[in-house]
């Protein structure tokens, strides 16, 4: 009988401080410490004669496809196997480096830090992977409190958490593959210190089992409306009601998958870049959201100045749209900043020399009745539900961040409504469409 073998390991490749932090428009100056490590985690699932599949999950904003090539061709080489059986996945936690990551996107002016770039990679390389044999099963189940829809809080969101669960043969929980949609965004612009945020807590909560975490269709879910707090307690908060629901799960029977390794296919589809606003135009609808931020924030007793909201709006380093709001951090308000936000992205895109068109990588993973279709773009849960009701396959489980970053894929809600996600797109409806309709026909072929 063949044997299901595993090799995982977690390994702390916090960069020291002194550099850039990513993820909020709002954030001056360089990290100043660790508030809790980050990880890059490895999970290899294969056969003595079958290379299967090797996860590598990072604790990141995102992985461009540069980055995810070398961390490919890194985690390959110390597990003996090709890139191509690599999957590498950011969790898109908001206070790690950007050096990482450089520019992923037009309005985020960052630079790639080579010397931080080869102390992750070259960590990587030298991991050493022994391999154990285990048995696989899967569960999945409710999670309330951690992320909703951010844009109104009883709007869609998918609240499941997926795991595989990988044991021993002596019954001990090795390592755990888990995923689920939800922004880590716990912490605000104002920390200056590396964090996991929390899917770095839920990990340490599941420890000793080397947890790997994959980030779901999370483009609209936040904590924005959950969250009591910003910092270290509430992020081991969320993190922990998350992993006690996990634990919950794995005390009951799971669904036994098979000795065989899963397998990888891969595909690349090409999207047409939208037809950006002229410039002009742009900076119209910037000086409107100027005057609701300043209407907002008048409305709640602050003070700010059209002017001063200008200024703090000319860094439109967020990729994604948990932004600040002077002197305040209430739903409505963030709401509004962001599109201030948005709009000023979405002129600094008219004035970008952008490509006619761009290569997305999607990848599917199966293991049994198991299937994860990976893209590397921030769907939104609408696309997310779409695609596990296309799917063929009895599991489905919709994963973004994955081998490379091409921002937001937004439904047509929020292009109608003109949200921060829509206004800094690269794709326009008929190009989603697309996109969700050839992903669907790929994972089920």
């Amino acid at each position: 009988m063949t044997d299901l073998l595993l090799a995982a390991t977690a390994l702390d490749v916090t960069p020291p401080p002194g550099h850039r932090l990513d993820g909020y428009a709002a954030r001056a100056g360089l990290s100043t410490g660790t508030a809790d490590p980050l990880n890059a985690t490895l999970i290899w699932l294969s056969t003595a004669d079958d290379p299967g599949v090797l996860w590598l999950t990072l604790d990141a904003i995102a992985a461009g496809h540069q980055l995810c090539a070398e961390l490919a061709e890194a985690a390959g080489a110390a597990a003996g196997i090709p890139p191509s059986h690599v999957v590498v996945s950011a969790s898109h936690t908001h206070s790690g480096p950007s050096g990482w990551t450089g520019e992923i996107h037009p309005v985020i002016p960052a630079e790639r830090e080579r010397d931080l770039i080869d102390s992750l990679v070259g960590a990587v390389r030298a991991v050493r992977l022994e391999r154990q044999p285990v048995s696989a099963s899967w569960r999945s189940i409710e999670v309330i409190g951690v992320g909703t829809n951010r844009h109104r809080k009883n709007g869609p969101h998918d609240n499941t958490a997926g795991i595989l669960a990988l044991h021993s043969r002596s019954g001990s929980l090795e390592a755990v593959l888990l995923d689920f949609a939800c922004h880590p965004t716990t912490y605000g612009p104002e920390n200056m210190q590396y964090s996991a945020d929390w899917p770095g807590a839920a990990r340490a909560a599941l420890a000793p089992a080397v947890v790997g975490f994959l980030q779901g269709a999370a483009g609209d879910v936040s904590p924005r409306f959950t969250r009591q707090g910003r910092g270290a307690a509430e992020v081991t908060r969320l993190g922990s009601l998350l992993a006690g629901r996990v634990r919950e799960a794995l005390t009951q029977p799971g669904l036994e998958l098979p000795q065989s390794a899963p397998a990888i296919r891969r595909t690349t589809l090409t999207l047409p870049v939208r037809s950006i606003p002229p410039a002009d135009e742009s900076e119209k609808l910037v000086t409107a959201a100027e005057q609701a931020v300043l209407s907002t924030t008048e409305q709640a007793n602050l003070p700010a100045t059209a002017a001063e909201i200008r200024v703090t709006a000319t860094d439109t380093r967020a990729p994604a749209a948990e932004t600040r709001v002077a002197a305040a951090d209430d739903p409505s308000g963030r709401i509004t900043q962001t599109r201030l936000d948005g709009a000023r992205g979405q002129a600094l895109m008219a004035a970008a020399n952008l490509p006619p068109a761009l290569d997305l990588s999607v990848s599917t993973v199966t293991f049994g009745d198991v299937c994860w279709i990976n893209l590397p773009v921030e769907l939104f849960a609408v696309h997310g539900a779409c695609l596990q009701s296309d799917s063929t396959h009895p599991i489905t489980r919709v994963i973004g961040y994955t081998d490379g970053y091409y921002g937001y894929v937004v439904d047509p809600s929020a292009a109608e409504a003109g949200t921060y996600e829509a206004l800094i797109t690269f794709f326009d409806q008929p190009t989603t469409n697309h996109l969700i309709k050839q992903a669907a026909d790929f994972m089920n072929t």
